[in-house]
């Protein structure tokens, strides 16, 4: 007997509609084709104890199962229940079968039974939702991330016994109780507030944060950088809700993630370790899944000690840093994932990392501090709109004084407002997009230059020999600036105070020269 059970598989961030077939017939030997790989192999060993674990029984005759379309690789657990189910409903030990092609039957499945949650269930639940299915049955750990989803009737179950009395009989089916939103817990960063003095830098990371404009800070070691860095989450606005499930649905590839969490609306936090490697920072791999740029969607992505990654592994931020998202190509289908983040990098002038500190002597020499910084390329350093000079503290800075609050929020109420402007002026059609990623077009729209702002900016451009890049980062820059002071024009005072945020634009060459 032939059966037809509907799966599903991720490809890149989203998911499609597979079709698990099952035929039992004359002869002997069981079989999976259709491209799986060792994991959905070996679910007919998985499937076969759970149909015993459940008083049921196995066939000993011929067992077929082809996993539509075949040129797709699936991959993962998650097939066993799909399998299981049209596996029983072949051998006719799952009677009620009529209504069996209405819902996308997902989940990994234990020797006894259980039901395991799976990743991806979000993308399968809106994949199911397009193609109008009656309804998604997923591991009961998955309901709350698949639920997130309106408009589609999604089915939560612990055992393979309750789901095959939910086809006996489903008006037993009892609906498990869920959170539509869940605010995750942040990690114990420091607030902005709790900075002292690095008013300059304090004014960069808001204006950084209001477009969403990537950032390196430069200094020497224990001036604050990392916590300049850290500090930033605290002032991001939070995210609208298509942001949140699109940063949950990525999320949901991770096994970090919890299932059972639902929403993620806190903007995630990623600092690699310098010694990541190309695939862990950019994704890919065997099994192609998101990487660390990526997890950092709609976040901020730290980068301690830039010169110490390895230069192959910092150079693919490229293309993600100018395009928001990485393209990833095999020889059988190509994937994509979104990286809209905020990167902020960090590291020391020198070597020794006291070339700029007025208290400590540099004992790095000229070609050393140039062989430091050619460790990043000249094409990479242009992309970074903000680059700043961190200076140590001053003992009086570090003094406790009195929290100004309210400065605290309005300064963020702020930065919102500012977000919400640029909103409102690219449309939500394209995707909430910031000043950081205006088209050409758009800068010849919204960043017009008055005649001494043009002759500021041209001065600037022929003094320092600026690339064109450098100037269009300098106009995104200034619009920024004006939102912030919630000015319609681009003012000649705008402009001067983006282009002091590419102070380092020739660094490692003049400034820091021994």
């Amino acid at each position: 007997m032939l059966v037809k059970i509907k799966g599903s598989a991720l490809v890149g961030m989203n998911a499609i509609t597979i079709t698990v077939e099952v035929n039992v017939s004359m002869g002997q030997g069981y079989t999976v084709v259709g491209l799986p790989d060792n994991a959905v192999r070996e679910s007919l060993h998985r499937t076969e104890s759970a149909i015993k674990s459940n008083g049921l029984f196995m066939p000993r005759t011929k067992l077929l199962v082809n996993l539509s379309p075949a040129e797709i690789k699936k991959s993962g657990a998650a097939f066993d229940l799909p399998i299981t189910i049209g596996v029983l409903a072949a051998s006719e030990q799952l009677v009620h079968t009529t209504d069996l092609n209405d819902y996308i039957i997902m989940g990994e499945l234990g020797l006894d039974g259980k039901l395991y949650p799976i990743k991806g269930a979000l993308a399968m639940a809106q994949e199911a939702k397009t193609e109008k299915y009656k309804g998604i049955i997923l591991p009961l750990e998955n309901f709350q991330e698949a639920n997130l989803v309106e408009g589609i009737q999604v089915y939560g179950f612990s055992t393979l016994s309750q789901l095959l009395a939910f086809f006996e009989d489903q008006s037993t089916y009892q609906k498990p109780l869920a959170q539509t939103a869940y605010h995750k817990k942040l990690d114990a960063n420091p607030l902005f507030m709790d900075i002292k003095g690095q008013a300059i830098l304090k004014r960069a990371l808001t204006i950084a944060c209001a477009g969403n404009h990537h950032m390196i800070l430069i200094g020497p070691p224990g001036a604050g950088k990392s916590m300049l860095a850290k500090s930033i989450v605290s002032i991001l606005p939070p995210m609208s809700k298509e942001e949140a499930i699109e940063t949950t649905k990525i999320h949901s590839y991770n096994r970090q993630y919890q299932f059972n969490q639902g929403l993620i609306y806190e903007r995630p936090f990623r600092a690699p370790h310098h010694s990541i490697t190309d695939i862990a920072l950019i994704g890919g791999g065997f099994n192609v899944h998101p990487g660390e740029i990526s997890l950092a969607h709609n976040g901020v992505l730290f980068l301690d000690e830039l010169p110490e990654f390895n230069r192959s592994v910092i150079e693919v931020l490229r293309q993600p840093l100018e395009d928001g998202y990485v393209h990833i190509a095999r020889a059988q289908f190509s994937y994509q994932f979104p990286s809209k983040f905020l990167l902020i990098a960090a590291m020391n002038p020198c070597p020794c990392g006291y070339h700029t500190d007025p208290n400590k002597k540099c004992t790095c020499s000229k070609e050393r501090i140039k062989a430091y910084f050619n460790k990043i390329s000249g094409p990479l350093f242009d992309r970074i709109d903000l680059q700043m000079n961190v200076s140590p503290v001053s003992f009086l800075d570090l003094q406790p004084g009195i929290e100004d609050y309210d400065a605290f929020s309005d300064l963020i109420e702020n930065i919102e407002c500012t977000r919400k402007v640029q909103y409102k002026r690219f449309g939500e059609e394209r995707g909430f997009r910031t000043n950081s990623q205006m088209s050409t077009s758009d800068l010849k729209t919204y960043c017009q230059l008055d005649a001494p702002s043009e002759k500021l900016l041209e001065k600037v451009m022929n003094t320092f020999h600026l690339s064109a890049r450098a100037y269009t980062r300098i106009l995104k820059v200034a619009r920024t600036i004006a939102d912030l002071e919630q000015s319609n024009k681009i003012e000649s005072k705008h402009v001067y105070e983006a282009i002091q945020y590419r102070c380092n634009e020739r660094v490692g060459e003049d400034k820091y020269q021994p």
